[in-house]
């Protein structure tokens, strides 16, 4: 292990920054919140400025490791103890003043600040709400902050850490505890889920909501021979500070009080919610495995979003998948796991829906949506005037938006193809399931080859760009302004004389 005492700023910039491009998942949007005048930087509800590649990956925060070190030795990390790479760490200043000065120079508007574990889960977890305490308090930053939570950290440390972050996550890493054994022996599901659930019940609790009940709490309890630990009798619930104070705890010892937000104040307990991610292809789970997971994830933990990691093989590590080029990386099934995803959290479908044990896997020439409606003909078609609104959700072609178009425009007058086209449905797609009026757009027979044939005709493009990385590939901080780290140096290094 190569460890460089002193290091510049921005080359331990390049480092962490680079290490943390596997961790995707970081959200910037689902809080607002203003400035009180004193500070800079505001979170709106929308979500604060920001772009995406293709695949999903949020590029507008400072999305940085606090170290790279890390004691644990996860078979897929780039980071693992045994890996002869340079290691570097920031210190609480250097995060404040990186996020500072480019917050400043409007290169970002938030931070998403992740960590390896260095020397122990408590102490990494004592630094890191370090950070987020002296940019709220000292440098009065009142953008986004998403910050990771170390799992095995002491639950007073999660709460200080929770007053100050917009958003939390704790990485469930892998689908079960059988392929977190394997591959990363240091980690347990019961040190991830404790606290996951300690936030989700500090949400509860500070919005006045009842906490939920603890039993059957566990994903396991809807994946048949899952291999999750079950941790239903821990300790989770969180509460607010009585006193404005929480230990902090430096290298696992309590040494003195940190100010929190008071419990009588207007902050609020990670008010954009707790997210995780999921790498998807190190181990052999099928879609249908995942998407259960997920479900269970976002009914019992109430999660805002769980991620999918098309997994890399950066180590080349011979228990894990061999990959001889990009093309190998799993990014057309992260694609279709994202598809589902957004079915079952805005469009009503149940992972036992889209895929089921006889048929695991996700078609991958087709979206989950198209494959689920060639599955279920006999709904359609559709008649546009006349269904309700969560039928419609369910036609190919028809998202959220013009499902709610289509239900308040056909008040006043009968709908039409053109009219809906006006709406934004997709009528390459949904001609095929729905009518207007009594009729369809065209004489199509409802045939399933028929259909099939046509939507993979139109669609076979996007497929195969996404399956061999022509669409999108991982972006760097300084891929949107066209500059290297050197010119950024020198620009931070000339407006600070």
């Amino acid at each position: 292990m190569i460890i460089q005492e002193n290091m510049q700023l921005m080359e331990k910039l390049s480092i962490l920054g680079n290490a943390a491009k596997f961790d995707v998942s970081c959200s910037s949007s689902g809080v607002e919140k203003h400035n009180n005048g004193a500070g800079i930087g505001n979170s709106k509800a929308c979500g604060i400025c920001h772009s995406f590649s293709a695949d999903g990956r949020c590029i507008s925060l400072l999305k940085i490791l606090y170290t790279n070190e890390c004691i644990f030795d996860c078979r897929y990390c780039i980071n693992r103890s045994s890996n002869d790479v340079v290691r570097t760490s920031f210190t609480p200043e250097e995060v404040c003043t990186l996020t500072i000065e480019f917050y400043r120079r409007n290169y970002i508007e938030g931070l998403f600040l992740s960590s390896g574990i260095l020397h122990s889960p408590d102490y990494t977890m004592s630094q890191l709400v370090e950070t987020v305490r002296l940019l709220r308090t000292k440098y009065h930053f009142g953008g986004y902050i998403h910050l990771k939570a170390i799992p095995g950290a002491s639950g007073d440390l999660i709460e200080a850490a929770g007053w100050y972050a917009d958003r939390m996550s704790v990485n469930l890493e892998l689908p079960t505890a059988e392929g977190l054994k394997n591959l990363a022996p240091h980690k347990s599901r019961k040190a991830i889920l404790t606290p996951m659930r300690q936030i989700r019940n500090g949400i509860y609790h500070n919005s006045g909501r009842p906490l939920i009940s603890a039993v059957n709490d566990s994903p396991s309890a809807y994946i048949s021979g899952s291999s999750f630990n079950s941790d239903e009798n821990l300790n989770s619930a969180t509460r607010k500070p009585d006193t404005g104070t929480v230990s902090d705890i430096t290298a696992g010892k309590i040494t003195h009080q940190k100010n929190l937000p008071s419990a009588r104040s207007k902050k609020l307990f990670v008010p954009a919610g707790q997210s995780t991610q999921m790498i998807i292809g190190a181990t052999p789970e099928s879609d249908y495995h995942i998407m259960t997971v997920a479900e269970a994830l976002y009914d019992k933990y109430n999660l805002k979003r769980v991620y999918y990691s098309a997994f890399v093989n950066v180590n080349h590590d011979d228990t894990l998948p061999v990959q001889s080029d990009n093309s190998d990386v799993p990014l057309l099934r992260e694609h279709r796991l994202y598809q589902a995803d957004w079915l079952m959290r805005f469009y009503g479908f149940k992972s036992c829906e889209l895929l089921s044990q006889e048929r695991p896997n996700f078609n991958v020439l087709l979206d989950p949506k198209c494959d689920w409606a060639l599955r279920h003909l006999e709904h359609f078609p559709v008649e546009i005037n006349r269904a309700d609104y969560y039928t419609l959700l369910r036609v190919p072609g028809i998202g959220v938006n013009s499902a709610k178009r289509i239900v308040r425009a056909r008040r006043q007058s009968k709908l039409d193809f053109s009219d809906i086209k006006k709406m934004g449905v997709v009528l390459k797609r949904a001609l095929y399931f729905i009518t207007c009026q009594g009729r369809m757009m065209y004489n199509t027979p409802i045939e399933e080859n028929y259909i099939t044939n046509n939507l993979i005709g139109s669609d076979w493009k996007k497929t195969y760009d996404i399956a061999h990385h022509n669409s999108y590939r991982q972006l760097s901080l300084f891929d949107d302004f066209n500059v290297s780290t050197d010119t950024a140096a020198s620009i931070i290094k000339a407006e600070q004389s």
